[in-house]
């Protein structure tokens, strides 16, 4: 057994262990969260038809073979309008220039119009390196494909190209060979069995706010914002969690609610059953719906999701 072995405790015997961190970056909408939990092979990040719900950076680690794939499912990278859009901008390059390799997902359908321009335009003063991943390639012609794929590789060196689909899966298994062969020897970062590196009471609140873009993102704008403020664990084996979801304004706490509190109470059905398959235990989910103006220019806000408060 290798010293790599001892440090992890697994790993194929006679071969050396592989790690690093992988940023996947993109346009927002792209499938970034989609892919993330498929190629983890659990649920790790917010997925929703609402843009931009991956706030900040969150990390999915998937073992394959002898790597141990630390993935950084960054904000889609957008055209800024607001504070707390600068901030989610900001950590999506910031997550990019930590990493040991950036992974570019593109949707195919949308192909490099508009934010994935820009982003290619950004990507030449990244010094990393980075192999571009076409998502959704089962709605597209294949002549359509190639003509992107060119494109793309004109505007930047990329190591290699992908086809895939993060919701089929299709193709991420070479994907999956090609980061694990790719990435350089070294311990692994993390336990094996772990998948990500955000607290618990972090990601439940993520699976709320999840939830409830699913059900009101037609009513509901972004400013809304999910916080775990109590965690019990009972000694019947249960947990008792308690959230607060904070809106700006009173107009969005009666939507939030909904009529006779239908909305709410089934946020929380959906969100507490999602909560019991992850901790495998029975959760006592209980949501409140409070208003607070202007969270979005609070500095603790930002905190709270792991972001840095851009000033000014």
């Amino acid at each position: 057994m290798t010293d790599n072995e001892n440090m992890t405790g697994a790993g194929t015997e006679g071969a050396a262990t592989r790690s690093g961190f992988v940023a996947l970056i993109g346009p927002t909408n792209a499938g970034k969260s989609t892919l993330l939990n498929r190629l983890v092979g659990a649920k790790v990040s917010i997925v929703s038809h609402k843009v931009q719900t991956t706030r900040a950076i969150v990390r999915g680690i998937a073992i394959h073979g002898n790597a141990q794939i630390v993935f950084m499912d960054t904000p889609g990278i957008f055209k800024p309008r607001r504070r707390l859009d600068r901030a989610m901008v900001t950590s999506a390059w910031g997550g990019a220039k930590d990493a040991d390799l950036i992974m570019l997902l593109i949707d195919s359908e949308r192909g490099l119009r508009g934010d994935a321009e820009a982003i290619l335009e950004g990507l030449k003063e990244v010094r990393q390196p980075k192999i571009l991943v076409l998502n959704k390639i089962d709605r597209v012609k294949p002549e359509d494909l190639l003509k992107l794929t060119s494109a793309a590789n004109e505007a930047i060196e990329f190591e290699r190209t992908f086809m895939i689909s993060a919701t089929t899966g299709s193709g991420c298994e070479d994907l999956m060979d090609f980061l694990g062969e790719r990435l350089p020897e070294g311990p692994w970062y993390y336990p094996e069995d772990q998948i990500s590196d955000l607290p618990m009471r972090q990601l439940a609140a993520e699976i709320t706010r999840e939830k409830l873009f699913l059900r009101l993102h037609q009513e509901l704008p972004y400013a809304s914002h999910v916080e775990t403020e109590k965690w019990e664990e009972r000694k019947d084996g249960s947990v008792r969690i308690e959230q607060v979801i904070y809106v700006e304004r009173e107009s969005q706490k009666k939507i939030a609610l909904g009529k006779g509190g239908e909305a709410i109470k089934a946020i929380s059905t959906a969100a507490r059953k999602e909560l019991s398959e992850i901790l495998e235990q029975p959760v006592h989910l209980f949501l409140f719906v409070k208003v607070r103006e202007n969270w979005g220019d609070d500095p603790a806000r930002f905190r709270e999701m792991g972001l840095e408060f851009p000033k000014g």
